[in-house]
């Protein structure tokens, strides 16, 4: 359990947490959202204690005891050790397999017998003190290595890695010689490894391709810790979470669901306040009118009095949306002919590497490609090719018609110029919008205010991404080559682009690993694999979908009839159960139903009970603070022993809930 205790945080006039309340319980899967700056990634650092908050407290119960895994949002620099090697020790093995020969060395040093036979008395009874002493040390190591499963833990490492996209000439390298996403596709694997109580990820699909995350949803299926996660990826929430905590304007809004249910929710219940404040308007005016009809009729002052003390009674809701709609869209560009790209036959190769090889396909005027495929396919070296940016080993490209492509990477942003300002930046591009127009674009693209104004410099890598972005958006294109686009966008801004790509008359080709974004953009799927490119018509779902029965086909083709192995295993032992089976467990279903509602009953009077004796602690120690306390001794006395009786009662009152809540996930999954 985590439980966050009336915690406020404000850095200057901008309130991020403000007197919040959240009990965490066990197993739970939260999913954090919330605007670019709202408190995200600072909440996940005061759980781990690394952020001190302005008031209120965050407690762990049995806190030692209890592992806590992060994973940040930023890139991090590993020390240059083999790649396995770093994965055991990251997870505590190492330490023990040197405790371990540590003591097989001390054990064998140890003589047979003594070499003085008047001393063998004594000799022996030493020796064997010693004996004794070092295999029960070496007992308690070994059950310490047994419990953290390290004789089987090069083949789990081996197998989280693989999920990871590493391949078995990987397993050796140094870690200094990966790259930053790989790094953190590292620490992201120690995380799974070390099988923590907590754990904490900030952006865990960032670094990852579509194929990694499918895999990290399925290993993370059967997690059995507490998972909290701060993710701009939908399919991933959808999958992970079962609670969405919105983060907005220093305020907490708790919806129990994943994030689809989150966003049908939301809409509801801002139509319900609206609704409200709607009528509380009403209700004000009728009032004021009131009021001010009858102010100096002596027969209604008695009425008047009446109203005017309920005016000022009505606390008035505040309206509350999405903020202020913004729309952009891409400049027209001119028409291309109806064939914009022609691909023959292209390769690439790095050496002896080959990447891919015998590419071909035509693109057409409007059509909207995903080049997917796992991390070093090919699908950034082939968009560089698509974009002139790099040169292939062989075949040809050639472009139709009056076409006029923009390409973007994430290296983009190293042709901005440093010198210039934001706004300066922006105004470098020759393009027909006007200064309004381009000052929307900025505030879509996070860029409000005097951050305008900043130079290029200043800006952090996601910034300058986001900049160089913009800058293609001004310019009148007809071909669109993306890899990457959305990586540094949060869900509002990914939103506006989306919808101005799909309002966008040319064409586009797209690298992405946000796997909604694509199925709501694209119409055509290229999978580069094994070095070959193949199509499938259709959107990401399709492709998903396609993928999945050409797998079965193969494995049916290859004498492995039935379904596949992670099918049957979603579907578990239900797809095979007789009525008989079926009654039992609607009876079972019933019988646990109904001890869950006897503890829920329980578990809201005991967290009532809490606040209770948690305010009576808070209004002594504020008495205690006062600096006119003094003035009564006895008071002062009796505060104390209160306090030390209702810090002992509140502990009990913890220990109780957390049984009951231990007791009814028992129930629930069971």
């Amino acid at each position: 359990m985590i439980y966050l205790r009336n915690i406020s945080l404000a850095f200057g006039e901008r309130t991020l947490f403000e007197d919040w309340t959240w009990p965490i319980t066990e197993r739970s899967r939260i999913g954090l959202v919330g605007d670019n700056g709202a408190g995200k990634t600072t909440l996940l650092k005061a759980i781990l204690g690394l952020v001190e908050l302005d008031g209120g407290a965050i407690d762990i119960p049995d806190r030692k005891n209890r592992t806590i895994a992060y994973l940040p949002q930023d890139l991090v620099e590993i020390e240059p050790v083999p790649l396995m090697e770093y994965l055991k020790n990251r997870c505590g093995l190492t330490a023990l397999e040197t405790g371990m020969c540590d003591c097989e060395k001390l054990i064998a040093a140890l003589p047979d017998g003594p070499p003085d036979e008047e001393k063998e008395g004594e000799e022996l009874s030493e020796i064997g003190g010693r004996r004794e002493k070092l295999l029960r040390e070496y007992d308690r190591i070994v059950a310490v290595y047994q419990a953290k499963e390290g004789y089987a833990f090069e083949a789990r490492a081996k197998q989280v890695l693989k999920g990871f996209g590493f391949g078995e000439h990987d397993f050796l390298k140094q870690c200094d010689e990966f790259s930053g996403g790989w790094k953190m596709r590292i620490l992201l694997a120690v995380i799974l490894l070390s099988q923590p109580d907590i754990m904490l990820l900030d952006e865990p699909t960032n670094h990852l391709d579509t194929e990694s995350m499918e895999w990290l949803e399925s290993y993370l299926k059967d997690y059995p810790g507490t998972l909290i996660t701060v993710a701009h990826d939908r399919f991933f929430l959808d999958k992970m979470a079962t609670t969405i905590a919105e983060i907005s304007q220093g305020r907490l809004a708790l919806y129990k669901g994943n994030y689809s249910y989150y966003l049908l929710e939301k809409e509801k219940r801002l139509a319900a306040l609206e609704k409200e404040r709607l009528l509380q308007q009403g209700e004000i005016k009728k009032t004021e009118e009131f009021i001010e009809r009858f102010r100096f009729k002596a027969t209604k002052a008695k009425q008047v009095q009446s109203r005017i003390r309920m005016l000022e009674k009505f606390a008035p809701l505040q309206a509350e949306g999405h903020g202020k709609t913004v729309k952009i869209r891409f400049p027209t560009g001119p028409k291309s002919g109806k064939e914009v790209l022609l691909v023959s036959k292209l390769a690439k190769s790095y050496g002896a590497q080959e990447i891919f090889r015998e590419v071909s396909f035509s693109l057409q005027r409007g059509e909207r490609v995903a080049l997917v495929g796992v991390n070093g396919s090919g699908k950034s070296t082939l968009s560089r090719i698509l974009g002139h940016v790099e040169a292939p080993s062989a075949g040809e490209i050639r472009s139709g018609l009056n076409v006029h492509m923009a390409f973007f990477s994430q290296e983009s942003a190293e042709n901005l110029r440093y010198e210039r300002t934001v706004w300066e930046e922006t105004m470098e591009v020759v393009s027909r919008s006007n200064d309004r127009e381009r000052r929307n674009l900025l505030g879509a693209f996070l860029f409000s205010g005097d951050d305008i104004h900043k130079p290029v410099s200043v800006l952090s890598g996601g910034e300058k991404s986001r900049l160089a972005l913009l800058k293609i958006l001004l310019q009148e294109t007809n071909l669109l080559i993306l890899d990457e686009p959305t990586n540094h966008l949060d869900f509002k801004t990914k939103d506006i682009f989306q919808k101005a790509l799909i309002s966008y008359q040319g064409t586009v080709v797209l690298v992405s690993h946000d796997r909604y974004f694509l199925d709501h953009l694209v119409n055509r799927v290229f999978e580069l694999k094994d070095g070959e490119c193949i199509e499938y018509p259709g959107n990401y779902s399709y492709f998903i979908e396609k993928r999945q029965s050409l797998a079965e086909e193969r494995r049916a083709a290859a004498g492995q009839n039935g379904p596949s192995p992670d099918a049957i295993l979603s579907e578990g032992k239900s797809a095979y159960k007789t009525r008989e089976d079926k009654r039992r467990d609607a009876e079972e279903r019933n019988r646990l139903a109904r001890i869950n509602q006897g503890l829920k009953k329980e578990l809201h009077a005991i967290e009532k009970s809490i606040a209770a004796l948690e305010g009576r602690k808070a209004e002594g120690e504020s008495f205690l603070c006062d600096p006119l306390s003094h003035r009564d001794p006895e008071r002062i006395k009796q505060i104390h022993r209160d306090l030390k009786d209702l810090e002992k009662e509140i502990e009990q009152s913890y220990d109780r809930w957390h049984e009951l809540t231990m007791a009814m996930e028992d129930n629930i999954l069971s």
